[in-house]
Protein backbone atom coordinates (compact mmCIF):
# COMPACT_ATOMS: atom_id res chain seq x y z
CA UNK A 1 0.00 0.00 0.00
CA UNK A 2 2.57 2.23 1.03
CA UNK A 3 4.62 1.78 -2.44
CA UNK A 4 1.43 2.69 -4.50
CA UNK A 5 1.26 5.67 -2.34
CA UNK A 6 4.40 6.73 -2.69
CA UNK A 7 4.39 5.41 -6.85
CA UNK A 8 1.43 7.65 -7.21
CA UNK A 9 2.85 10.47 -5.60
CA UNK A 10 6.20 10.40 -7.87
CA UNK A 11 3.76 10.42 -11.05
CA UNK A 12 2.04 13.07 -9.86
CA UNK A 13 5.31 14.98 -9.54
CA UNK A 14 6.82 14.17 -12.89
CA UNK A 15 3.58 15.06 -14.66
CA UNK A 16 3.67 18.13 -12.86
CA UNK A 17 7.16 18.83 -13.27
CA UNK A 18 7.14 18.08 -16.91
CA UNK A 19 4.18 20.87 -17.72
CA UNK A 20 6.03 22.96 -16.19
CA UNK A 21 8.79 22.19 -18.52
CA UNK A 22 6.26 22.20 -21.42
CA UNK A 23 5.46 25.55 -20.67
CA UNK A 24 8.59 27.01 -20.01
CA UNK A 25 10.20 26.17 -23.14
CA UNK A 26 6.32 27.19 -25.22
CA UNK A 27 7.30 30.66 -23.48
CA UNK A 28 11.28 30.47 -24.79
CA UNK A 29 10.10 29.77 -28.27
CA UNK A 30 7.54 32.76 -28.31
CA UNK A 31 10.28 35.00 -26.98
CA UNK A 32 12.42 33.51 -29.85
CA UNK A 33 10.12 34.24 -32.70
CA UNK A 34 9.50 37.34 -31.58
CA UNK A 35 13.23 38.08 -31.09
CA UNK A 36 13.64 36.18 -34.58
CA UNK A 37 10.55 38.53 -36.30
CA UNK A 38 12.41 41.42 -35.16
CA UNK A 39 15.67 40.40 -36.56
CA UNK A 40 14.77 40.03 -39.57
CA UNK A 41 12.67 43.23 -39.79
CA UNK A 42 16.24 45.03 -38.93
CA UNK A 43 17.78 43.45 -41.85
CA UNK A 44 15.47 44.69 -44.34
CA UNK A 45 15.59 47.90 -42.58
CA UNK A 46 19.29 47.69 -42.83
CA UNK A 47 19.52 46.80 -46.61
CA UNK A 48 16.80 49.33 -47.48
CA UNK A 49 19.09 52.30 -45.68
CA UNK A 50 21.97 50.53 -47.39
CA UNK A 51 20.33 51.12 -50.66
CA UNK A 52 18.74 54.48 -49.69
CA UNK A 53 22.20 55.75 -48.80
CA UNK A 54 23.75 54.38 -52.09
CA UNK A 55 20.78 56.50 -53.83
CA UNK A 56 21.68 59.39 -51.72
CA UNK A 57 25.48 59.19 -52.53
CA UNK A 58 25.10 58.70 -56.54
CA UNK A 59 22.78 61.60 -56.36
CA UNK A 60 25.08 63.53 -54.04
CA UNK A 61 27.51 62.86 -57.22
CA UNK A 62 25.42 63.67 -59.49
CA UNK A 63 24.26 67.29 -57.97
CA UNK A 64 28.09 68.37 -57.51
CA UNK A 65 28.72 67.18 -60.84
CA UNK A 66 25.90 69.80 -62.09
CA UNK A 67 27.06 72.69 -59.87
CA UNK A 68 30.15 72.34 -61.10
CA UNK A 69 28.78 72.19 -64.46
CA UNK A 70 26.86 75.41 -63.62
CA UNK A 71 29.71 77.22 -62.09
CA UNK A 72 31.86 76.38 -65.18
CA UNK A 73 29.15 77.67 -67.26
CA UNK A 74 28.17 80.90 -65.42
CA UNK A 75 32.15 81.49 -65.28
CA UNK A 76 32.14 81.42 -68.95
CA UNK A 77 29.15 83.19 -69.65
CA UNK A 78 30.92 86.04 -67.60
CA UNK A 79 27.72 86.26 -65.30
CA UNK A 80 27.62 88.73 -62.46
CA UNK A 81 29.00 88.95 -59.19
CA UNK A 82 25.43 88.40 -58.16
CA UNK A 83 24.61 85.54 -60.41
CA UNK A 84 28.02 83.61 -59.09
CA UNK A 85 27.05 84.36 -55.71
CA UNK A 86 23.27 83.04 -56.08
CA UNK A 87 25.15 79.89 -57.65
CA UNK A 88 27.90 79.64 -54.57
CA UNK A 89 24.74 79.87 -52.48
CA UNK A 90 22.99 77.30 -53.66
CA UNK A 91 25.78 74.79 -53.79
CA UNK A 92 26.07 75.47 -50.31
CA UNK A 93 22.88 74.82 -49.28
CA UNK A 94 23.24 71.65 -51.12
CA UNK A 95 26.01 70.73 -50.01
CA UNK A 96 24.93 71.26 -46.58
CA UNK A 97 21.79 69.14 -47.30
CA UNK A 98 23.79 66.50 -48.97
CA UNK A 99 26.39 66.22 -45.71
CA UNK A 100 23.02 66.16 -43.64
CA UNK A 101 21.56 63.39 -45.66
CA UNK A 102 24.94 60.83 -45.34
CA UNK A 103 25.58 61.92 -41.75
CA UNK A 104 21.65 60.83 -40.92
CA UNK A 105 21.92 57.88 -43.31
CA UNK A 106 25.12 56.72 -41.38
CA UNK A 107 23.60 56.84 -38.22
CA UNK A 108 20.89 54.92 -39.58
CA UNK A 109 22.47 52.27 -40.59
CA UNK A 110 24.78 52.38 -37.61
CA UNK A 111 21.78 51.96 -35.56
CA UNK A 112 20.52 49.01 -37.43
CA UNK A 113 23.57 47.04 -37.16
CA UNK A 114 23.51 47.74 -33.64
CA UNK A 115 19.97 46.46 -33.25
CA UNK A 116 20.63 43.52 -35.10
CA UNK A 117 23.63 42.45 -32.79
CA UNK A 118 21.30 43.08 -30.12
CA UNK A 119 18.63 40.97 -31.04
CA UNK A 120 20.92 38.38 -32.10
CA UNK A 121 22.28 38.22 -28.45
CA UNK A 122 18.59 39.04 -27.22
CA UNK A 123 18.38 36.71 -24.03
CA UNK A 124 21.24 39.38 -22.65
CA UNK A 125 19.11 42.61 -23.06
CA UNK A 126 15.60 43.37 -21.05
CA UNK A 127 13.10 43.12 -23.91
CA UNK A 128 11.67 46.64 -23.10
CA UNK A 129 15.17 48.21 -23.41
CA UNK A 130 15.58 46.26 -27.00
CA UNK A 131 11.76 47.55 -28.21
CA UNK A 132 12.81 51.14 -26.37
CA UNK A 133 15.89 50.85 -28.70
CA UNK A 134 14.51 49.86 -31.61
CA UNK A 135 11.78 52.87 -31.35
CA UNK A 136 15.31 55.24 -31.47
CA UNK A 137 16.47 53.65 -34.55
CA UNK A 138 13.29 54.27 -36.30
CA UNK A 139 13.35 57.92 -35.33
CA UNK A 140 16.88 58.25 -36.43
CA UNK A 141 15.93 56.67 -39.99
CA UNK A 142 12.90 58.62 -39.86
CA UNK A 143 15.34 61.93 -39.77
CA UNK A 144 17.56 60.42 -42.72
CA UNK A 145 14.27 60.03 -44.43
CA UNK A 146 13.69 63.19 -43.88
CA UNK A 147 17.01 64.91 -45.12
CA UNK A 148 17.28 62.99 -48.03
CA UNK A 149 13.63 64.77 -48.87
CA UNK A 150 14.92 67.99 -48.24
CA UNK A 151 18.01 67.50 -50.09
CA UNK A 152 15.49 66.57 -52.93
CA UNK A 153 13.37 69.39 -52.58
CA UNK A 154 16.77 71.49 -52.77
CA UNK A 155 17.98 69.89 -55.79
CA UNK A 156 14.80 70.77 -57.41
CA UNK A 157 15.17 74.58 -56.62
Amino acid sequence: MLVLVLGTLLTVRLVTTTRAWERTAADWEDLARTHGTQLAQAQTDLEAAHAELADTQTQLATAQQRITELADEKARLGDTTASQQQLADYQARVSQAAGQVATALANCIDGQERLIGYLRESDRYDAADLERFATDVDRVCGAATDANASLQRELDR
